[in-house]
């Protein structure tokens, strides 16, 4: 036997959370369930419950969503006794959360849309909390990921739809083991592995069992480490680091007086972080209150916010400073303000007299990306007020000895003003765990090898005047130059407007004569690229900021822009900017006033995540502090290093989904060996290896070696027929998923060229086919009497799909036939289009269509410009036929199905059984309802898909 049973994995799991203390109960079904949650509420309660007093328990649990329930669960609940008194219960002992009742259950089997059978499952209080999956050793992961979200579709909300208060999911193959929320949002890139203090990940099952599932410690994550995110109404879970730095903060506030900081890369989530510490310390009896600031304004909005979004109404946004005093002394629990509030705050006269109460109280600062906002004489200003405060710094990128910029207080690092590091998760621990992307970085410029697209002559090594060096560097020959290759390589790069990009120059100078640049390449017809920009208009010296360190970041400058304004010039040239993005997307903004202004940053802000902005032009704004997951190519024309460096290219590196594989930097000064420096800085010198994506040639490497992989399995695209066993037809989705993900990174080199493959376009395309063929046959065997080895499989069809290959393409390539007066050429058209159909994902539900619509009408229609009409009176009959159909063959109401595939259209929602019952001609039986409601649902979206949608 080569590997380890599913079986033997589950029973010795079993065995060891036995022995941890979880005790064995047997639960075949639901009515066995409901029987043991009634005893072990009532032992967890120190009560009985009669059936009647029962039933109002069930009908209190039995509401709402899974986000509903993660809050009862953590309510009490009043119920009504049979002698006409009244009782509070609990489900779950949040601040004494080992005094729970915990139990392990094997194979409960529910019955929902298909009869599901779970394999580990643990209750607490009779409650199932969380569910374990395993798979056999040697299977992905991601197959267990996936049949957990088949079971939340197929079964959870069966009968009492108690596994809807399932908090925590766990999977494992045995070798590798991850935990997630309860969170039918989140993608597999949201599953975790956890570790210990020093990030080193706990991946084998009976390890993580020990660490993890010990009856204390899970209870913990689920009562003080899940959170309720309020605006999305979903649940999250705190990874290991977060965890481990909540648990120091919170250790150290008990234990002392004394500060620290904690070190989390750029995109981990510290927001998170510092939401959970904060919300724990404020139920400390001895903390007064806890104060989180932030040195702009933007962040000050953007964390009340996200605050409010994990829990609502836990902040109250201070809009002035005179609200901020008041917050100080109200009953108010958790502040958020920025650091300039503060400061007026705290040395303002007229505000004195209210402040002065505040001296000796237990106050707690949290100061979010410490780093730049701590190190001017405000931190002088507030340790000197608050005799009594406790103060903890968040950062990604620590000030240390290497990178401190010197002021009138002289250098100083984050250690010399918070005390020790009290945790620690660097960018290698990140990219290792997948919670952040890699960088490809392209260096462009003359020193790059001959035959390279990124061979550009641009540099400036060959220097040594610094005025001449500035003079070449703000050359409009060589601003021209790099504008042309942003041109030529932006929509490679995005991988055709999927993402967008962001551009980081040097002065305010060198952006207006790059936005110029760009501007009339716009109107001379040479791109469509929407451009914006934004930037302080006070007089910029060349690049005071190019050693790095923001100091005072001049996104600042949005909280008092009055005294800052300066250069009137500048301030117009702004606003003649805005003027172009208020006729792009039909705005109003200005520099009239801060609050314009101020609108106009955040506008862009949405803006640039929502993809409506292609590049965005910036000097030092939105270099720090600004998350996109849609954003993946910075383009750097700036002397960028250190904390500096990091956190400008960490803007491209959020996880999105498979088709953002890394984030590209494409510099076009040689930040070589700052680059060098800073990863050795902020990890160690054997990290560029971790940090950085390898090359082009590399890349092809690995490409071929795939390609020979796929080749040996099926050597031709007509042997994939041939492939009837599913293991092997599973090795080939696997082979072909791979050579599609390395394709798919290689596109994004300027390099890339299809020769370099050893594989046609077409040939690639034929294999496509074939394994669309694979994904179409899963989908369709879906649902019937028998389970498949490929059920679970992601066949990552996000690589696959084109937005602009659709229905709109194919018409005008049919246009074209039209046009075309030999027949041989029509001939080969027509395949090209069929094979194009079977290429694309969003276009095989209608292949069969438009292959009808060639074959009957093309030849009939004589004017190219007719084409697109006669479609769409081909659609409407066949789509008026195929309702005809589905009426009839179903026995339905014509009336009221339409009405249900109109709602779908309209709220985007599946159609929920009761309404498809509602359809039949005759309400069918019970016992046949949810099979037919099911079919007959399945039948309205495949409808939807061919006629409707993307037409």
């Amino acid at each position: 036997m080569t590997t380890q049973p599913e079986q033997i994995l589950e029973d010795n799991l079993v065995k060891q959370l036995q022995q941890l203390g979880h005790h064995q109960v047997q639960l075949p079904d639901e009515n066995a369930l409901l029987s043991n949650l009634k005893s072990q509420l009532a032992k967890h309660n120190n009560t009985e419950f009669s059936d009647a007093e029962f039933k109002q328990v069930l009908n209190h649990l039995n509401k709402g969503s899974v986000f509903d329930k993660a809050k009862i669960l953590r309510d009490k609940m009043q119920i009504n006794k049979d002698d006409g008194s009244s009782e509070y219960i609990a489900f779950i002992n949040q601040k004494q959360w080992c005094k729970n009742e915990f139990q392990v259950a094997q194979q409960i089997t529910m019955e929902g849309e298909y009869k599901n059978r779970y394999d580990v499952t643990l209750l607490i209080n009779g409650l199932p909390l969380v569910q374990v999956e395993l798979k056999r050793r040697g299977l992905e992961l991601k197959e267990a990921f996936n049949q957990t979200n088949r079971y939340q579709r197929h079964s959870y909300g069966a009968g009492q739809a108690l596994f809807n208060y399932i908090q925590l999911f766990v999977i494992s193959n045995g070798v590798n083991t991850k935990y997630y929320a309860n969170n039918r949002k989140q993608s597999f890139k949201q599953t975790f592995f956890w570790a210990d203090k020093e990030n080193r990940n706990i991946t084998n099952l009976t390890k993580f069992a020990d660490a993890f599932l010990e009856p204390c410690h899970l209870s913990k994550m689920i009562t003080k480490y899940i959170v309720l995110h309020e605006s999305d109404k979903i649940l999250m879970v705190l990874r290991p680091y977060q965890y481990y730095a909540t648990e120091a903060i919170a250790d150290r506030v008990k234990k002392g007086v004394k500060n620290g900081y904690i070190w989390h890369t750029t995109g981990s989530g510290k927001t998170l972080t510092s939401f959970k510490a904060s919300q724990i310390m404020m139920e400390l009896p001895e903390v007064h209150k806890v104060v989180f600031v932030v040195d702009r304004r933007d962040l000050d909005y953007q964390t009340t916010k996200e605050f409010n979004h994990f829990s609502e109404g836990s902040v109250d946004g201070t809009d002035n400073t005179n609200n901020l005093v008041k917050q100080f002394t109200d009953d108010t629990k958790l502040i958020v303000t920025t650091i300039q509030k503060l400061n007026t705050a705290i040395n303002g006269s007229r505000y004195q007299s209210r402040m002065e109460n505040l001296v000796d109280k237990r106050i707690i600062f949290i100061f979010d990306e410490c780093h730049r906002s701590q190190f001017g004489d405000t931190h002088k200003a507030i340790t000197n007020f608050f005799q009594n405060k406790q103060m903890f710094g968040f950062t990604g990128t620590p000030i240390f000895a290497d990178n401190a910029s010197k002021n009138d207080l002289g250098k100083r690092t984050t250690k010399d003003l918070f005390d020790d590091c009290l945790h620690k998760y660097v960018i290698t621990d990140a990219i290792k765990d997948q919670n952040v992307l890699r960088f490809a970085i392209e260096y462009v410029g003359r020193y790059k090898q001959k035959n390279s697209n990124n061979e550009l002559d641009i540099d400036t090594d060959h220097l040594v005047e610094d005025i001449d060096t500035k003079e070449l560097l703000e050359s409009e020959k060589r601003l021209t130059k790099i504008a042309d290759y942003i041109i030529n390589n932006h929509d490679r790069k995005t991988h055709g407007k999927t993402f967008t990009g962001m551009m980081c120059v040097s002065s305010v100078e060198t952006l207006i004569k790059y936005y110029d640049i760009l501007q009339k390449k716009k109107e001379a017809g040479e791109h469509n690229l929407k451009v914006a920009t934004i930037f302080s208009y006070t007089a910029n010296e060349e690049d005071k900021d190019a050693n790095g360190a923001y100091g005072e970041f001049e996104g600042a400058m949005v909280v008092e822009p009055v005294a800052t304004y300066g250069n009137i010039h500048t301030r117009e040239v702004l606003d003649h900017y805005i003027g172009d993005y208020n006729k792009m997307f039909g705005t109003s903004y200005s520099t009239k006033d801060s609050k314009s202004f101020y609108n106009y940053y955040n506008d862009i802000s949405k803006k640039v995540k929502s993809k409506e902005i292609d590049i965005l032009l910036v000097v030092n704004m939105f270099l720090t502090g600004f998350d996109s997951k849609t954003l993946n190519t910075l383009y750097v024309d700036k002397n960028l290093q250190y904390h500096g460096l990091i956190q400008a290219f960490s803007r491209t590196n959020r996880i999105l989904d498979e088709k953002k594989s890394h984030g590209n930097i494409v510099c076009f000064r040689n930040l070589k060996k700052n680059t060098d420096d800073a990863i050795l800085l902020f990890s160690n010198k054997e990290a560029k290896e971790v940090i950085l994506v390898e090359p082009y040639e590399q890349h092809l490497d690995k490409f071929h070696e795939a390609l020979e992989k796929l080749l040996y399995l099926a050597p031709t695209v007509e042997s994939v027929d041939n492939i009837i066993r599913e293991d092997e037809q599973l090795a080939f989705v696997k082979a072909f998923r791979n050579l599609m993900r390395i394709k798919h990174i290689l596109h994004g080199f300027a390099d890339y060229k299809e020769e370099d493959l050893d594989l046609t376009a077409q040939t690639f395309e034929d294999y496509k086919s074939k394994y669309l063929d694979i994904n179409d046959k899963v989908k369709n065997d879906r649902g019937k009497d028998k389970t498949s080895i490929l059920d679970d499989v992601d066949f990552e069809l996000e690589l696959i799909h084109r937005d602009e290959v659709n229905v709109a393409y194919i018409l005008t390539l049919l246009a074209q036939i039209c046009e075309t007066p030999d027949e041989e050429k029509k001939m080969a058209q027509k395949k090209s289009i069929i094979d194009t159909l079977s290429g694309e994902v969003q276009l095989r539900s209608k292949k069969e269509l438009i292959e009808k619509f060639i074959d009957q009408n093309l030849p009939h229609i004589k004017d190219s410009d007719q084409v697109t009409d006669e479609f769409d009176k081909f659609i409407e009959v066949e789509k008026q036929n195929a309702f005809t159909k589905l009426v009839e063959e179903e026995k339905l109401k014509a009336d009221i199905t339409e009405k249900v595939i109109s709602d779908y259209l309209f709220t985007n929602r599946t159609p929920i059984q009761s309404d498809v019952v509602e359809t039949f001609e005759t309400k069918p039986k019970l016992l046949q309802r949810k099979k037919l409601a099911q079919r007959v649902t399945d039948k309205m979206m495949g409808f939807v898909e061919t006629f409707i949608s993307g037409m």
